[in-house]
């Protein structure tokens, strides 16, 4: 009898788990980075990106130029996840729908800023560069952070740490990878993650 039971037992958890694992992957979720690996990116630019303590961080650059690790696809309608860290003098971002995959700035993708001490904070952390303003500009430095940006057609949302901060209509950028951006200070970001709508 003891057997049996521990079969049944068995059969269950086994079951259990195959449903969890089924709606895990079932949820449209995909991970771009973890904890555990950087994942297949494209660099532009370069830094010292390394993964430390379950985090991707870069603290310097390689070179004059600032460093992006650009997405291998491209997407048009989503949603992304990801929890950032950066110090007060970081600059950094995630930048969307990029018309290029070779060269990464805010005037061919919206770019989703982490910049704290921007000189004009319209645009700082919080905000799309040139397109959604954010006011108060909400400060990220010396805390994990979590983004959700949502893209879908024209409308693009942004979400900081549970406070909406830009909620606008654009048509410029309609679809392209997506990347994360090295300039200045010490950047973190793990558990970056996207769902295609």
């Amino acid at each position: 009898m003891k057997h049996v039971w521990t079969l049944a037992a068995g059969l269950l958890i086994g079951t259990a788990m195959s449903f969890n694992l089924a709606s895990a992957e079932g949820d449209g979720w995909v991970t771009l980075l973890d904890g555990t690996k950087k994942g297949d990116w494209d660099e532009v630019g370069k830094a010292n990106w390394t993964l430390k303590d379950g985090a991707l961080v870069a603290d310097k650059l390689d070179g004059k130029d600032l460093s992006y690790l650009v997405s291998k696809n491209s997407y048009e309608d989503f949603q992304i996840k990801a929890e950032f860290w950066t110090d007060e003098e970081a600059n950094s971002g995630i930048f969307i729908r990029c018309d290029t995959n070779k060269t990464i700035d805010s005037k061919v993708c919206y770019e989703v800023n982490i910049f704290d001490k921007r000189p004009d904070p319209t645009y700082g952390t919080g905000a799309i560069v040139d397109v959604g303003k954010v006011n108060p500009m909400p400060k990220a430095a010396g805390k994990w952070n979590t983004y959700e940006i949502t893209a879908q057609g024209p409308h693009l949302v942004v979400v900081l740490n549970g406070e909406k901060t830009v909620d606008v209509q654009d048509s410029k950028h309609a679809s392209g990878p997506i990347a994360l951006q090295y300039g200045s200070g010490v950047v973190k970001f793990r558990n970056v993650q996207i769902k295609q709508l």
